[in-house]
């Protein structure tokens, strides 16, 4: 365990110098912008926002008729975060996990814009002798999308404090394997495979339960976060945003009327993921999901971080406990009711 820690904070702290030399060079105002998602409906207000050229739309209109935006899909928020630290892109729609590390290891120096959304994560198994999380054995595997820091693998960690006690909060971290959703459902449907489990975003949780037999919901993130937690944000670095202050603008309001255009027209929203995303699923389902408990929760607000940085803090992995949810993400969001 204390290997693995070690592994872990050696590469964020390379990623850390990568990101000393490379935010000088990148900090100056410009027009062609590069951002990062993760596959999945979680991050469709970004779908919307590409689709409908939000960004570009609302930067002309605060002077910039120039800019350009570029989105890149990452399987994992870990290879996000190294191509925003080396400067490979400007910035990054992940979880919160990733932008608490980030901003503690950086020393403020990344810092979120906005949420985009607070879906429910669900933990997935189709293993008979699984039915709570007492029941893994040393070599039973769980997919998450990045081991340690990405959202699933942290709410892991605290369902485990919650499960076996506060000092056994790392007690399945040795269970955890790396897979994107979408290799880890192809895992989950291969009877052979040695990954029965998964800590699944939407829409890959409710693919599993379709397909996947004896796939069922053991545990969900609000039942570990007491209510919705942020999965989908803008984040970037602070040299970027002081050098592009109408960018950042531009991305709060493509954000909101994103968010606005999927609730009220859900339909043409799922449309347009589809085509952007190349998601094969059929319309009528996404569409009924998106008609589960928790799957309408678009908000601009972040919704739940702090506890996940009590957590993280807790753990020795955040150096510095945040006063406020407003001390990692920038001014732009701060009349907000973010939590």
């Amino acid at each position: 365990m204390k290997k693995q820690m070690r592994r872990l904070c050696a590469g964020v702290a390379a990623a850390v110098g990568l990101f000393a030399v490379a935010s000088n060079a990148s900090a100056q105002q410009k027009n062609e912008i590069s951002i990062t998602r993760q596959p999945g409906i979680i991050y469709l207000p970004t779908h919307i926002i590409e689709k409908q050229q939000l960004i570009e739309k609302h930067a002309a209109r605060l002077g910039l008729p120039e800019v350009k935006t570029k989105w890149i899909t990452f399987s994992g928020g870990g290879a996000q975060t190294d191509a925003l630290l080396s400067g490979g892109v400007d910035m990054v729609n992940t979880g919160v996990g990733n932008l608490l590390l980030l901003w503690d290891r950086t020393k403020g120096g990344v810092k979120g814009i906005v949420a985009s959304s607070a879906l429910p994560l669900a933990f997935v198994t189709h293993d008979p002798k699984i039915k709570s999380l007492k029941d893994f054995g040393p070599s039973d595997k769980i997919a998450v999308p990045t081991v340690k820091v990405s959202t699933q693998a942290i709410l892991l960690q605290m369902a485990s404090a919650k499960e076996f006690g506060a000092e056994q909060w790392s007690k399945l971290d040795a269970n955890t394997v790396q897979l994107g959703h979408p290799d880890a459902v192809v895992a989950m449907a291969n009877p052979q495979h040695e990954v029965k489990n998964h800590f699944a975003a939407p829409p890959f949780q409710y693919i599993e339960m379709k397909t996947v037999p004896n796939a069922r919901i053991i545990l969900q993130s609000p039942d570990i976060i007491g209510g919705p937690l942020t999965q989908g944000q803008f984040f970037t670095t602070t040299k970027f945003a002081e050098a592009n202050p109408k960018v950042i603008e531009a991305v709060r309001a493509a954000s909101k009327e994103a968010q606005d255009f999927i609730r009220s027209d859900t339909k043409a929203a799922v449309d347009i993921y589809k085509e952007v995303a190349g998601d094969k699923t059929s319309p009528e389902d996404l569409l009924e999901w998106l008609k589960q408990p928790g799957m309408m929760e678009w908000n601009l607000e972040p919704q739940g971080t702090m506890k996940f940085a009590e957590h993280l803090y807790k753990i020795g992995t955040l150096k510095t406990m945040p006063k406020s949810w407003t001390d990692f993400y920038l001014p732009i969001a701060h009349d907000l009711k973010g939590s």
